[in-house]
């Protein structure tokens, strides 16, 4: 069955078009992200360096929270050409934050625009990101929903 952010994407996207993901995150997705990014910044891992640095507890890698927005891209088609991230507020572990992508702007040629705010269930924002890249024109649209009627299960 094809995801509803997929099928919108398919029928063709507008400015103003939202979408929105919650994620819980866990210490061992932090150091799986660690180990493949080779991020080993104590503050992921280390309750004592996490204390030096006044967290009350372990924190989630940034951009792990932040690759939220790949879900939502992957499921649209957007190509990315940029990413501007503004971390507001650590993330910790079993937390679930909500990730809302909101398309900005939206040219013929397919560049568009988006904005992402992360909050968490607090209702605090703990993240915001600015996009840029491409979405998919017509002609790419048809194909997309070719691929996906070959992958869907009956």
């Amino acid at each position: 069955m094809l995801d509803s952010m997929r099928k919108r994407a398919i029928a063709g996207l507008r400015i103003g078009d939202s979408f929105t993901i919650s994620r819980t995150f866990s210490r061992q997705e932090t150091e799986q992200f660690g180990d493949l990014t080779r991020d080993y910044n104590p503050v992921h891992y280390d309750m004592r360096w996490a204390h030096k640095k006044n967290f009350p507890g372990l924190i989630c890698h940034g951009l792990l929270v932040g690759s939220m927005i790949c879900e939502i891209g992957g499921q649209i088609g957007w190509l990315a050409s940029g990413m501007t991230f503004k971390f507001i507020k650590p993330v910790f572990f079993g937390e679930t934050i909500t990730c809302t992508t909101t398309l900005q702007q939206f040219e013929d040629d397919g560049r568009a625009k988006a904005e992402a705010k992360f909050v968490n269930e607090k209702g605090e924002q703990v993240c915001h990101a600015v996009l840029t890249g491409r979405l998919p024109l017509a002609h790419e649209r048809e194909l997309l929903e070719i691929i996906e009627e070959e992958h869907s299960t009956p």
